[in-house]
């Protein structure tokens, strides 16, 4: 509950949907609007317009035409001098182009109708308009701006005692901390938003702040309490009638059982959402039911009927991306267009001012070019004596920037190779590092081996003390200080390395990462197992699970993937 969120993302995670550089605007992006900006295009613009024309006027929904819609009202109203319609056609053009991902420009609109309420003194407007834009900024990865505007925000709907903006800027920063893996701080944010949607009643809030509840609970692994949640919140969902909501819950609910085991029930309900989406024809909805169907498959051994569902997941992402982009083209060919109208507009509009200033300018002109002419004759051999100490001294300054850069390169080049000098000397230190480790493993598994052959002997009196003896080897294994060693030299090696990995898979434990830089630095099974204190069927097996984490389909190369990062 983020504002009206976009949807272009197929990778799920709790109820918000996001993707980079993809743009679309879904049905289920205007049932959240509802919630989040309700006073958007209902009673803020009834006090900006006539009531009764708005209310018999059609109003498109696909995005291109909704932007024109939205650009022609503001024209309309900036003619009659209507400024407080104008800034909320702004605000709403500011809308359209966040939907579909246009950040930048849809951070200019907002900016625009910030300044016009301000200046008419309309707080209410004004706290909408901030929140959206707190929206717009952490999707454009902005998360301290964003922060500034909820907190505006929230100042001032607390000044205009209004519950419902509350409710939606705490759930909004609750929403933030989320995305942070700050749960504890998300989960009471999440908590005050519900005591002010309990106040004013609204059943499409409480819905949305128990999904939301539910999705932090599901992040912290707590799956009976996000089941509780989530059914709560699919129980007001289908009170209140919202379809495409209610099967967002139930896909959600699909992903806890998969989650704690209970494939069956898992796939129960995927399929509850795919015959759901299917009757709405809810397009992302039935891509995430389709996935998550082909997932329980997978986890029960049903590879034929996972790799049926999966496929269908995969081509209905495409069949997404295509209609995405389509509407994001179309718009940019509106937006295009329009602007060259209005340039057209203005450019007649300015001919008819120029045309009655054409003569006196032409009579103007004359006269000037006359006494140009008469002072260039003049200034003409001072202009050549000039241009020569120019030419001159532009010649010696040219000689001394090439100079300069000449000692700028060969000084870059010398950098260049002390950096390449050091990148040896790290990989040698990274080298020597492994074969260290190795070699101690060695050595540590040789003993664990001879200890726990005497373990075995009759001589039940030396047990106790060598038993402690083992764990002691086995907590060497675990916690030796070498990897943090190892760590630092690795990350100065590969610079970049485990950033990526945990930018594009941020739940990789350190286990896993610590597997994967092994892997990274193309040594044999038999040393990973021997680094790691495991047997070369369980590194199989760490490596199985690792390829499924990573998403990679059956067959493709662990080592490969791990190598082009």
């Amino acid at each position: 509950m983020f504002g009206s969120i976009p949807k272009f993302a197929h990778m799920k995670k709790g109820n918000y949907y996001r993707m980079e550089n993809k743009t679309g605007l879904g049905n289920g992006i205007l049932m959240l609007m509802l919630f989040c900006f309700p006073t958007l295009g209902t009673a803020q613009e009834m006090d900006a317009v006539n009531a009764a024309t708005l209310q018999t006027a059609y109003v498109p929904t696909q995005p291109d035409s909704l932007f024109i819609y939205w650009k022609e009202k503001r024209l309309a109203y900036q003619q009659s001098g209507n400024t407080k319609g104008e800034a909320m056609s702004i605000q709403q053009m500011g809308e359209v182009l966040y939907q579909m991902g246009n950040y930048a420009t849809a951070i200019e609109q907002l900016l625009v109708a910030e300044k016009m309420y301000r200046a008419q003194n309309d707080q209410e407007a004004l706290a909408t308009n901030i929140n959206l834009l707190g929206t717009v900024y952490y999707y454009n990865q902005q998360p301290k701006l964003a922060a500034s505007q909820f907190s505006e925000a929230l100042r001032l709907f607390s000044l205009l005692k209004n519950d419902g903006g509350i409710a939606q800027t705490y759930a909004a920063i609750g929403h933030m901390y989320e995305k942070r893996k700050m749960y504890d701080s998300a989960f009471y944010y999440q908590q005050t938003a519900l005591i002010y949607a309990n106040k004013i009643g609204s059943i499409a809030a409480q819905a949305k702040i128990y999904e939301n509840i539910g999705s932090i609970y599901e992040d912290r692994s707590q799956f009976d309490s996000a089941k509780f949640y989530f059914e709560k919140s699919l129980l007001l969902y289908q009170q209140n009638q919202d379809v495409l909501s209610s099967i967002e819950v139930i896909n959600n609910l699909g992903d806890v059982y998969q989650k704690s085991g209970d494939y069956q029930r898992g796939l129960y309900y995927a399929k509850q959402a795919m015959l759901l989406a299917q009757q709405n024809k809810a397009m992302y909805q039935l891509q995430s039911a389709y996935r998550d169907m082909g997932q329980n498959f997978a986890m029960m051994q049903q590879h034929d009927s996972a790799y049926q569902y999966l496929e269908k997941s995969r081509a209905l992402v495409q069949q997404i991306y295509a209609a995405e982009n389509g509407q994001q083209i179309a718009l940019q060919q509106t937006m295009y267009d329009t602007e060259k109208k209005n340039a057209e507009i203005t450019r007649l509009q300015a001919d008819k001012k120029v045309t009655s200033t054409i003569i006196v300018a032409a009579v103007l002109l004359l006269i000037v070019l006359s006494l140009l002419g008469i002072v260039a004759f003049s200034r003409q051999k001072l202009k050549i004596k000039n241009e020569q100490s120019i030419n001159e001294t532009n010649q010696k300054i040219f000689d001394t920037e090439k100079g300069l850069m000449e000692s700028e390169l060969q000084r870059q080049q010398l950098q260049e190779e002390n950096l390449q000098q050091q990148l040896e000397i790290k990989s040698s230190q990274l080298s020597s590092h492994i074969l260290h480790l190795i070699q101690k493993n060695e050595v540590m598994e040789e003993i664990k081996t001879g200890l726990t052959e005497i373990i075995h002997d009759d001589k039940r009196d030396q047990k106790k003390q060598l038993r402690q003896l083992l764990q002691k080897i086995n907590f060497s294994f675990s916690q030796d200080s070498y990897w943090e060693q190892f760590r630092l030299i690795f990350d100065q090696v590969h610079t970049s390395f485990f950033t990526n990995l945990t930018q594009q898979f941020p739940s990789l434990t350190a286990s896993e990462l610590k597997l994967l830089s092994l892997i990274k630095m193309n040594l044999s099974t038999g040393d990973i197992a021997t680094l790691l204190g495991i047997t070369q069927d369980s590194l199989r097996v760490n490596r199985y699970r690792l390829k499924k984490k990573l998403g990679l389909e059956q067959g493709a190369s662990l080592t490969a993937f791990i190598q082009a990062m």
